[in-house]
């Protein structure tokens, strides 16, 4: 089995499976992160080279099912374990943690694209806490209105905002730090992905207790037709499925 991973919803299927003899199971991680947390048990870190490339490494490698446990905004390899799934016909299951919901107190700004986002940032939102990870902040170059506190695990591709400051942290969050970040920062907005799960939750609840707005930016969306659970119990009973 291949687990597409990168996720602590991975780590957690990893540990999980490493125990049972019924399962012999490879974790894939992008390596788009310096210094990933590696699961348990065997891995393997880079790309496929497109659906052709996955395609073939699932036949050299006798694959006979897969899980996506990539990001939720992952949707190139999960496009691609789509196609590699249907060319072989092994059965595919995507594991994406539950997207966010707007909770009472809430102020979001909801938008599909980073673009759309940097368009929807408040014209008096003078400082902007941006969490979108590190590939799509060139989004932002152009906004010359705000300064931007940049926080990644990695430092972001090189086209940046003119006003910025780095800030590289990995998470989880809690939620008196945030509180306090935007504080002492003076945060006037946030711009998120609606990642889900609590890893970093705590910046969407800190900026509901601030009154702050959030530009959230959805998710992409998933084609009807791919099978999705959001839990490793799922995962786990469905995988019981395949072997009993």
């Amino acid at each position: 089995m291949l687990v597409l991973g990168g996720t602590s919803e991975s780590r957690e299927l990893a540990a999980r499976l490493s125990g049972d003899d019924r399962f012999d199971f490879v974790t894939s991680l992008a390596g788009r992160v310096r210094d990933p947390k590696l699961p348990l048990g065997t891995s393997r870190v880079g790309g496929f080279g497109g659906a052709d490339g996955l395609t073939r490494w699932l036949h050299d490698h006798e694959i006979d099912a897969m899980v996506d446990a990539t990001h939720p905004f992952a949707s190139t390899i999960s496009n691609n374990a789509a196609i590699a799934a249907a060319h072989h016909r092994i059965p595919l299951l995507g594991l994406h943690r539950t997207p966010w919901s707007r909770r009472p107190g809430d102020q979001w700004i909801e938008v599909f694209t980073p673009g759309e986002a940097a368009a929807a940032i408040p014209a008096d939102a003078g400082r902007v806490l941006l969490t979108i990870g590190r590939q799509e902040v060139a989004a932002f170059a152009a906004v010359e209105s705000s300064w931007f506190l940049i926080r990644s695990i990695d430092p972001p591709d090189p086209v940046l905002p003119i006003h910025h400051e780095l800030l590289l942290a990995r998470g989880p969050f809690d939620i008196d730090t945030e509180i306090e970040l935007m504080r002492s920062r003076g945060i006037d907005a946030v711009v998120s992905k609606n990642s889900g799960g609590v890893m970093t939750e705590a910046k969407i609840t800190a900026a509901r207790e601030l009154g702050i707005p959030v530009i959230m930016i959805a998710r992409p969306t998933v084609a009807p037709d791919r099978r999705v659970v959001h839990t490793v119990d799922d995962v786990l009973a469905w995988l019981g499925s395949l072997s009993g």
